[in-house]
């Protein structure tokens, strides 16, 4: 599987943000999106979500499943942590798996994975900004997609959560995973190549 940007430009509010962007990732392999703010790391991930469209060049993806789309063949993680705060942790993640299609024993084992399985039944509303955030995670091993698109995804996250992403991210990867994370700080990949935005 191969992920290829081609000249890729985007406008927004009539403010060029990129213009003339070239990049490839494959599977197994993981892209740092860095860069100042405003530089237009959450646009590009969001472009290859489908959420926006380019205003010139191409994205294209070889050995994805050729009738769904890029958007369709990627989880993307924002800043919001997309809950539903009067539903229960599972009842959350139930929500996303079968939105998503995903797979009953596999989001089984997600909240374990995440480290929130003991807090199954809670509302969500009553997380802290770290356990919604190993929750929205959730939704990436509950229903698996190859290509993640994460917004800054050690936000909240402690050190011991953010091992436990590292880990999952490894995992990903060594199934032939894509990942292109927009980030300020490290991602706890030594083997992560960087792509910069916006500079000079």
């Amino acid at each position: 599987m191969r992920l290829t940007a081609r000249d890729l430009g985007c406008v927004r509010g009539g403010r060029e943000v990129f213009e003339g962007l070239n990049f490839a990732v494959a599977g197994g392999e993981a892209l740092a999106v860095t860069g100042r703010n405003g530089a237009g790391k959450t646009t590009l991930l969001r472009l290859i979500a489908g959420l926006l469209e380019p205003a010139r060049g191409a994205l294209d993806l070889e050995g994805g499943a050729p009738e769904a789309t890029i958007a369709e063949q990627a989880h993307y993680l924002g800043h919001r942590d997309a809950l539903k705060p009067a539903l229960s942790v599972g009842e959350n993640l139930a929500f996303w798996y079968a939105f998503l299609g995903g797979r009953d024993a596999v989001a089984a084992s997600a909240l374990e994975a995440v480290g929130l399985a003991s807090l199954a039944g809670l509302p969500a509303a009553y997380l802290s900004a770290g356990q919604r955030r190993r929750l929205a995670i959730a939704r990436l091993i509950a229903a698996p997609r190859p290509i993640w698109l994460l917004d800054e995804p050690t936000a909240a996250l402690d050190t011991a959560s953010q091992q436990r992403l590292a880990e999952l991210m490894r995992s990903h990867l060594g199934g032939g995973g894509i990942i292109l994370a927009a980030t300020h700080g490290p991602l706890g990949l030594d083997e992560a190549r960087e792509l910069r935005l916006g500079a000079a």
